[in-house]
């Protein structure tokens, strides 16, 4: 049924994605399918340039690919199953993206209770959910 499975990340709280990451696991096995493991880095603020070393965006995505490496080889997948990629932009946009990239058909992510800031807002799950063109799996942390 499913033979591309995304599953976004934050590095930040990689807790909260281990319901995913564990989902993701399940479903690859049972049906073969490779699993992408997503990051999406913020891109640096403009006003924040002349502060920060020219190299800085350089250091944070090789900061980023060790990270999420780490994570793809404790995330109880066969290696032949898993890889993962660092994206730079917005969250929600770069999860799409590579959706499309990879040609998913799956996403399974996390998502937090909402804040009320989310509910006028939305959330980076709720803009997924209403735009991918693929099935989405939101799994509470």
């Amino acid at each position: 049924m499913y033979k591309s499975i995304l599953v976004p990340i934050d590095l930040a709280e990689t807790d909260v994605a281990k319901p995913a990451i564990a989902q993701a696991a399940t479903l690859s096995q049972t049906f073969g399918a490779t699993v992408r493991l997503l990051n999406v880095m913020p891109m640096t603020p403009v006003m924040l340039a002349e502060y920060v070393p020219a190299d800085f965006d350089t250091q944070q995505l090789e900061s980023s690919q060790a990270a999420l490496a780490a994570v793809a080889s404790d995330c109880g997948i066969d290696g032949a199953h898993v890889s993962s990629v660092v994206r730079q932009g917005g969250i929600y946009h770069e999860i799409l993206e590579e959706a499309s990239a990879i040609k998913a058909d799956l996403i399974v992510m996390t998502s937090h209770r909402p804040a009320m800031r989310t509910y006028f807002l939305g959330s980076n799950a709720g803009h997924v959910v209403r735009y991918a063109k693929c099935s989405v799996l939101v799994v509470r942390p």
